[in-house]
């Protein structure tokens, strides 16, 4: 059931559906999708399918998950080409190469990317949202660390699965995989510029 509603959002069965379900039993897991995935959809519409898969790129590369961070940075990067026209400096895979960094080295690439990219917008998001994932224990304060707050817990559980289960990386987590026209642009371009 959990990866027919993948396909159906994205065009293809994740492959962490089944270790999720293996990892919290059969009705814990869809509980946890219920409680969940709603408030992702809220957060993806008021942010933007660009900030919340950033932030979600952060937060798994913080936790140090390859299968969130490549399928969040795949979607971050055919939202960047559909959205203004160019690459984004860091490719899903150059993302995918600071897991396990520390958060410092993390924070320092991402915003670098992010101002070579003129991005320099985002950055505030996501240096809150290295803050609290690292920060055990400490509490949102504005209106939009309640989003982020509920990402950083979302994706703890998501991430702390796709390690366990060493879940290989698969497509884009977002309905902009189903653009097929796009991807091909997105992977000939990539190519083409060997990033």
């Amino acid at each position: 059931m959990l990866e027919g509603a993948g396909t159906r959002l994205w065009g293809f069965p994740p492959q962490l559906m089944a270790p999720i379900v293996r990892e919290l039993g059969p009705l814990r897991a869809l509980g946890w999708f219920v409680r969940n995935m709603p408030r992702y959809e809220r957060t993806l519409a008021a942010l933007g399918g660009l900030r919340t898969h950033l932030l979600c790129v952060a937060i798994s590369l913080i936790n140090g998950c390859p299968y969130c961070t490549y399928g969040h940075a795949y979607a971050f990067q055919l939202i960047h080409l559909h959205e203004r026209g160019c690459l984004f400096p860091l490719g899903e895979r150059a993302m995918g190469e600071l897991c396990g960094l520390a958060p410092a080295s993390i924070r320092h690439e991402l915003v670098d990317a992010l101002r070579r990219a003129g991005l320099e917008a985002e950055v505030p998001a996501v240096e809150r949202v290295i803050e609290l994932s690292i920060g055990h224990g400490l509490r949102p304060t504005a209106p939009n660390d309640v989003r982020l707050a509920h990402l950083v817990r979302m994706f703890a559980v998501l991430n702390s699965v796709g390690i366990k289960s060493r879940t290989a990386p698969d497509e884009a987590h977002d309905p902009i995989n189903k653009n097929s026209a796009l991807k091909q642009l997105y992977a000939g371009l990539r190519a083409a510029t060997g990033t």
